[in-house]
């Protein structure tokens, strides 16, 4: 393809990712209680700064609905101007891990662990933004939202303000879902942009008293953090928030890359280098008060579909943003809050992995019972604790299902010896099992413990294993003689290192 013809194709998908960026970076900044400006911020900011850097080429960064439920409690703990500094922080560690090259290891991260997470994250926005669509204020808390839901409906019932605004919610809902099935014609507009659109000029037409979006200005906004709220770092609760928003976003956006370059057959991405590019979006956005950027997957396959062909795209769609923020901000304050929910909504359902759930618990039920308990923690606690409950589920799991042992039992000589073989991994996890086998042995028999096939046997389970043979011993009418494990797997006929294994009684 010409340069040309590749620039006129770039250009082209800037547009549509403008078009589709734009109701998502407003609605994402009102669901996390901050002005909605400054998710125009992050959004032109991912476009000029990250999307000139090298890493992904393709995938567009900006406000993430991932993010919302953890920035709106960041915001409601610390207040907005420290949000520039937790930003701005999580930028700064972003930037030192893809110096350290650590960028290739969020892939290690358990993908059950992540599911849940968005899962975790799409119930809390969800379950939030349904006040919205009535124009209610919602609780605090992910339990509090869910409690609240039954006094919600009464509320609503009993209020014609509070109707008329669930109506114009809920019809940006339908039209969102049935845009896909509209004809092509049709869907050249995307469908958020065309929902909001229409919602916004409905209510202006027949002057209906819903809630709009607050506009402050850019410059009112925009507000930098100062030396008080970098203090505020060093506390413990600070800390764990800029950790939550590091590995969050780090990993939304390394996973959303893995998947942009699934789509297309250009370069791949260099997970260190996107992370360092992310980093430096973070770094800015912080510096000037905004929202936390990702990758989002949704504007990324938008700008695939739309005929991208370099990086240009994405710088762009950040122009386009700016020039609208600069020349038209009073239009923000025309969309009514209801609207921008039912596309929150939306969003947050499509974080549900549903169609997902069923093929996953009849195939892996392990990381069924991970993606679950990770998603019910966030809902329960916050965003920071659920993720870590979520991980450390993660690792008991992959070592239960590593520690596997079992006993193989035979009579080799035929005259009352006992062959008593250990195979697999002895851990701690499997000692309940592996004592009762050893307990259920005969009394009056000739044991001979052969533990050289062991591949890992750990300190728990070799106490354990001599303590039952002294055991036996003090009862038995015959010593068990133990074979020495050898800490590589061989074959049985191989000696070990030091020699043949030589049998001796305990």
């Amino acid at each position: 393809m010409s340069r040309f013809a590749s620039l006129r194709a770039d250009f082209t998908a800037s547009l549509v990712v403008f078009l589709v960026a734009l109701p998502l970076c407003v609605g994402v900044a009102v669901a996390s209680g901050v002005p909605a400006e400054l998710g125009l911020v992050t959004g032109i900011v991912g476009g000029l700064v990250t999307g000139l850097l090298p890493g992904s080429s393709l995938q567009v960064s900006g406000p993430a609905a991932g993010l919302t439920v953890l920035v709106y409690e960041a915001v409601q703990t610390y207040g907005l101007r420290a949000l520039g500094a937790l930003v701005l922080a999580a930028g700064l560690l972003q930037l030192a891990m893809g110096a350290l090259r650590l960028g290739r290891w969020f892939r290690a991260i358990s993908v059950a662990v992540v599911h849940g997470m968005l899962a975790g994250i799409g119930l809390v926005l969800m379950a939030g933004q349904v006040y919205a669509l009535a124009d209610a204020k919602a609780p605090s808390s992910g339990l509090a939202k869910l409690a609240g839901l039954p006094g919600l409906v009464g509320d609503t019932i009993s209020s014609g303000r509070a109707l008329t605004a669930l109506a114009v919610g809920a019809g940006t809902i339908v039209l969102l879902v049935l845009w896909p099935r509209l004809p092509a014609a049709v869907r050249v507009v995307p469908g958020s942009l065309a929902a909001v659109a229409l919602a916004t000029a409905a209510t202006a037409v027949f002057g209906l008293p819903v809630a709009r979006v607050e506009v402050k200005g850019l410059l009112d906004a925009v507000q930098p953090p100062g030396g008080s709220e970098f203090a505020q770092l060093a506390h413990l609760g600070t800390i764990g928030t800029v950790l939550a928003f590091t590995l969050i976003a780090s990993a939304e956006s390394l996973f959303s890359a893995a998947a942009v370059d699934r789509l297309h057959d250009g370069p791949r991405t260099d997970y260190d280098k996107e992370l360092m590019a992310q980093g430096a979006g973070n770094a800015v956005c912080g510096a000037l008060g905004a929202l936390p950027m990702t990758a989002v997957i949704v504007r990324s396959a938008a700008n695939l579909q739309a005929g991208a062909r370099t990086k240009a795209s994405r710088v762009l769609h950040g122009a386009w943003l700016l020039v609208f923020v600069v020349l038209l901000p009073g239009a923000l304050g025309m969309i009514p809050v209801a609207t921008l929910a039912g596309v929150l909504v939306l969003a947050g359902w499509k974080l549900i992995p549903v169609k997902d759930l069923v093929p996953l618990w009849r195939e892996h039920r392990g990381e069924a019972v991970v993606l679950a308990v990770t998603a019910g923690a966030i809902v329960v606690t916050n965003m920071f604790e659920g993720v870590l409950l979520g991980l450390l589920m993660a690792i008991v799991k992959t070592a239960w299902e590593t520690s596997h042992v079992h006993l193989e039992i035979d009579e080799p000589d035929g005259e009352g010896l006992l062959c008593v073989r250990v195979l697999g991994n002895a851990t701690f996890l499997r000692l309940p099992k592996l004592l009762d086998q050893l307990e259920a042995l005969p009394r009056d028999r000739v044991i001979r413990l052969d533990l050289r096939r062991l591949r890992h046997l750990d300190h728990a389970c070799e106490l354990a294993l001599l303590g039952w043979a002294e055991r036996h011993n003090g009862e038995g009418v015959e010593p068990v003689r133990v074979e020495h494990r050898v800490v590589v797997a061989a074959p049985a006929a191989a000696p070990a290192a030091s020699g043949p294994s030589q049998g001796h009684p305990l």
